[in-house]
C-alpha cells in the first residue's frame, strides 16, 4: 500500500464532487482511498484496515456519494428513502462525518442521529426522509423503535472505526441493528486495528469481502510526525506547556490528559495565564462538546485539553501540535493520539512529557518506543530542568511517634491480605 499519493481526478470523481473536495483542500487520494474506490463503487463488501490519519472516512464517503449521485432522480425524490447507514462510535465522529457529507454533496440529505441531545429535532429532520444517516447505535435504535426511520431499503452499511465501536461496548446494539437491515446489501467495515472481536464482527457482517490492509504497522506513527520527549517534573508540566506555546508560536494545540478532572484543571490554569483554552471530556453535554470543537476548529481557542475521547476519528485541519501532558496507557493509544496531527501528508509535531520525578513515566515511555520501533531523544528545556527530589524526611508527629516511620492503615491491610493468601 505504500507509494505516492494519487490525484483525485484520476479516480474518475464526478465534477461536482471534485469541486467540493477541492474546496475542502482534497486534491490527492491517500493509498487507502485509491485502493477502496473501485470496490466500493461496484458494490463489493470491504474489510479495510488503515492507520489513524490515513483518510479512512473519505475512502468510503467519496465513492458512496458518487454512487448516490449517479442514481437518476434521487435528489428530487419525496419522501427520501434511506440508502446509506453509517455507524460511528462517538457523537463527535458522527457529527464530523455528517458535516463532510453535507459539504461534499449538499444536494443530498444527510441526517446525524446521536445521543446526549434531545431526540425531537432529529425526529423532525427525519420527517421528509434522508438519503444518508450517520448515527451512534443507541440513538439509532431509539428512533427506529419510535418509527422515526425505516431501515428496510438501506443499500450500504458502513461501520467506521469498527474497533472503537466494540471497545465502547456496542456489540449488543450492533447485533440489533444488523437484524433490522436487508440481507442483500453492501457492507463496509473500516478499522485501524483488527483485534479478534473485529475479525468476528467482520465474519458476521461481510459477505465475500475484499480485504485491504494499509496498516503496515498499526502502532507506528506516520512519518510526517516529528516526535519529541521532554523531561520535566510533574508539577511544572502546565507551566512548561505555556512556555512552549509562547516560545514556539503554537497557534493550535491538542493536549491529552488522563482524567476528566485534569482536562478542567489544566484548561483553567492556561486560561488564568491568558491562553485561550477549553476542556473536552465525556461528562460534558453533547451541545457543549460540539461548541468546544467548533471553537477549536475555528481558532477561537488555542488549546483543547482532552481525554482519549478525542484520540479517535477527530480531524482538525491544520492541527500541527499534539501534546501528551499525561502519557497514554498503551502504544496503540499513543499512535491514535499523535495521529491527530501529521494528517494527509502534512507535517506535525507530537510532544510527550516524561515526568522526571516519577520513575515509572520513563519506563512506560520506553515501552511505547519499543512497540512503535522508534527511539525519541530526551530533551530538557532551559528553566524547566527537572530537580532531583530528596527523599522525604521523617516529621515529628504531635500525637507521638514519627510520621512516615509508622505503618499506615493501608499498609497494615495490605500485609494482612498478603498473609491470608
Amino acid at each position: 500500500m505504500a507509494g505516492t499519493l494519487t490525484p483525485l481526478a484520476s479516480l474518475g470523481l464526478a465534477p461536482v464532487l471534485a469541486q467540493h473536495a477541492a474546496d475542502l483542500g482534497w486534491h490527492t487520494a491517500t493509498p487507502i482511498q485509491a485502493a477502496a474506490w473501485a470496490p466500493v463503487r461496484r458494490g463489493q463488501d470491504l474489510l479495510a484496515l488503515s492507520p489513524t490519519g490515513s483518510g479512512k472516512t473519505a475512502a468510503w464517503l467519496l465513492p458512496l456519494l458518487q454512487n448516490l449521485l449517479a442514481q437518476p432522480g434521487l435528489a428530487q425524490e419525496r419522501p427520501r428513502r434511506l440508502r446509506v447507514l453509517v455507524l460511528a462510535p462517538t457523537r463527535e465522529l458522527a457529527q464530523q462525518i455528517g458535516r463532510l457529507a453535507r459539504e461534499l454533496a449538499p444536494m443530498l440529505t444527510t441526517t446525524v442521529l446521536v445521543g446526549g441531545v434531545s431526540a425531537n429535532p432529529q425526529m423532525m429532520a427525519l420527517r421528509g426522509g434522508a438519503h444518508i444517516a450517520v448515527a451512534t447505535p443507541g440513538r439509532l435504535l431509539d428512533l427506529q423503535r419510535q418509527n422515526a426511520l425505516r431501515l428496510g431499503e438501506v443499500q450500504t452499511l458502513v461501520l467506521d472505526e469498527a474497533d472503537r465501536l466494540l471497545d465502547l461496548g456496542f456489540a449488543d446494539e450492533l447485533a440489533q441493528v444488523l437484524a433490522l437491515l436487508p440481507r442483500q446489501r453492501q457492507s463496509l467495515l473500516f478499522s485501524a486495528t483488527l483485534p479478534d472481536a473485529v475479525a468476528a464482527l467482520a465474519q458476521q457482517v461481510l459477505h465475500e469481502p475484499l480485504r485491504i490492509d494499509a496498516q503496515a504497522d498499526e502502532a507506528a506513527p506516520a512519518p510526517t510526525i516529528r516526535q519529541r520527549a521532554i523531561e520535566v517534573d510533574t508539577p511544572r508540566r502546565t507551566a512548561l506547556l505555556r512556555h512552549l506555546i509562547a516560545s514556539e508560536g503554537w497557534t493550535r494545540v491538542l493536549v491529552f490528559v488522563a482524567t476528566q478532572y485534569a482536562t478542567e484543571h489544566v484548561a483553567d490554569k492556561l486560561r488564568q495565564a491568558g491562553v485561550p483554552a477549553a476542556a473536552l471530556h465525556g461528562a460534558r453535554s453533547a451541545g457543549r462538546r460540539e461548541q468546544v470543537l467548533a471553537d477549536f476548529q475555528d481558532g477561537a481557542i488555542t488549546v483543547l485539553v482532552a481525554t482519549d475521547l478525542a484520540a479517535r476519528g477527530l480531524d482538525v485541519p491544520g492541527l500541527a501540535v499534539v501534546v501528551n501532558h499525561d502519557l497514554p496507557r498503551s502504544a496503540v493509544d499513543h499512535t491514535h493520539r499523535i495521529g491527530r496531527t501529521g494528517r494527509a501528508g502534512n507535517e506535525g509535531v507530537a510532544v510527550s512529557f516524561i515526568a522526571a520525578d516519577a520513575p515509572g513515566s520513563e519506563a512506560h515511555f520506553r515501552l511505547i518506543e519499543k512497540r512503535q520501533g522508534q527511539r525519541v531523544a530526551r530533551e530538557q528545556v532551559a528553566g524547566f530542568e527537572p530537580v532531583a527530589l530528596a527523599p522525604a524526611q521523617p516529621v515529628s508527629d504531635p500525637n507521638g511517634g514519627i510520621k512516615g516511620a509508622r505503618k499506615s492503615k493501608k499498609d497494615k491491610l495490605r500485609e494482612a491480605a498478603a498473609r491470608s493468601r
